[in-house]
């Protein structure tokens, strides 16, 4: 007999103690240990104790040796100091993608659809009549023998130019993307991380553009008292430090990577969770973190509006909730002429992944 037998499921069946299973356990971890391997296995060891996760046949110790066979850690042969390989950071973007997007399939050409249609890449629902200069395989043949035989007869069957039905394509468009990363102190402060979720979100949308919109760019900016790039490969081992928060700095930085992409469609994602405290003025830092200080907050707005006569969109994702600011967001958002979000870090990736993804702004000329 062919077809399928269904039987009830029950947890208790399933494997334990793998090395797929702790394997992503383990990746997790190294989220919250910035990359510290010895932290994250000791970690590891702490909740084999406590939830069992092997056996006696598979322990942590095999898992480790697994780990060093298979190419996701290195042992110093001197100090014994563990670390993580490219393999690894490679398997935390991954896993990273796979919780916030969910699993998706590589496309080619990935690329954003833009609001034209005509000669592009991609059909649409669209149809017009057969013009000089219509490629072959923009031609619908059913349709176009079935306007044939309607126009003409089945008898003696006749196709000409006006028979032919095009079918329309809209043009795809590449996008450039900075994505900036508050690293100032608050990101961990009332005993919320905050910094982890932001990251895993960095890897996440990394990992989706390189596998599904290879064309397009990715740069990240980390900011603190003063904003610098990092690569993906750095992701992993971001940290937050003592620092004040100089949102001025950091959109410099990004409209400055921009403007040296050749592509017409460039935006700015930023994940803050507080207001613009610091800036860097002749070598020297102006800070105040008591309220939204004048002198701090214009010259950002400047910034936010010199983004948007160059035609750089910014999407704020604020992970506060403090009224006083979500309305500097509000003036921040209206100054550039981009967007804002007030998301919860539970929500934070589904946020990012539906703007970029979606791509509604229009092609810039």
């Amino acid at each position: 007999m062919r077809g399928f037998r269904f039987s009830d499921y029950k947890p208790g069946d399933s494997p334990k103690g793998g090395f797929d299973e702790l394997l992503k356990l383990f990746s997790e971890l190294l989220n919250y240990t910035a990359g510290d391997a010895a932290e994250a296995l000791s970690w590891l060891n702490e909740l084999d104790k406590q939830y069992k996760l092997t056996n006696n046949e598979y322990g942590i110790g095999n898992f480790i040796d697994d780990l060093k066979d298979k190419g996701y850690l290195t042992e110093d042969n001197k100090s014994g100091e563990f670390k993580i390989t490219a393999k690894t950071e490679q398997t935390i973007r991954k896993s990273a993608l796979d919780e916030i997007f969910g699993k998706l399939k590589k496309s080619g050409r990935g690329n954003h659809n833009s609001n034209k249609s005509g000669v592009g890449e991609e059909k649409n629902a669209d149809r017009r009549e057969y013009s000089f200069g219509d490629s072959l395989d923009q031609i619908d043949m059913t349709a176009s023998i079935q306007n044939a035989q309607i126009n003409h007869g089945i008898g003696d069957f006749t196709l000409t130019d006006r028979d032919l039905e095009v079918e329309e394509k809209d043009f795809k468009t590449l996008t450039s993307t900075v994505l900036m990363i508050d690293i100032s102190h608050s990101m961990i402060l009332y005993g919320e991380d905050r910094i982890t979720p932001a990251k895993k979100v960095a890897m996440a949308l990394a990992e989706l553009i390189k596998t599904k919109y290879p064309k397009d760019t990715l740069d990240i900016v980390v900011f603190g008292n003063d904003a610098w790039p990092i690569t993906v490969k750095d992701l992993p081992y971001l940290k937050v430090g003592p620092y004040h928060t100089n949102t001025y700095a950091g959109l410099e930085l990004a409209a400055d990577l921009l403007r040296r992409r050749k592509t017409h469609n460039k935006q700015i994602f930023m994940i803050t969770d507080g207001k613009p405290t610091c800036l860097k003025e002749n070598g020297k830092y102006y800070k105040n973190s008591m309220g939204l200080d004048r002198k701090v907050i214009n010259k950002t707005l400047n910034m936010a509006a010199q983004c948007k006569r160059l035609k750089i969109p910014i999407t704020t994702f604020m992970i506060a909730k403090d009224p006083y600011l979500q309305q500097f967001v509000r003036e921040f958002t209206e100054v550039n002429g981009g967007r804002a979000f007030y998301s919860s870090l539970n929500g934070l990736g589904e946020y990012i992944f539906e703007d970029y993804i979606k791509n509604r702004r229009k092609t810039v000329k």
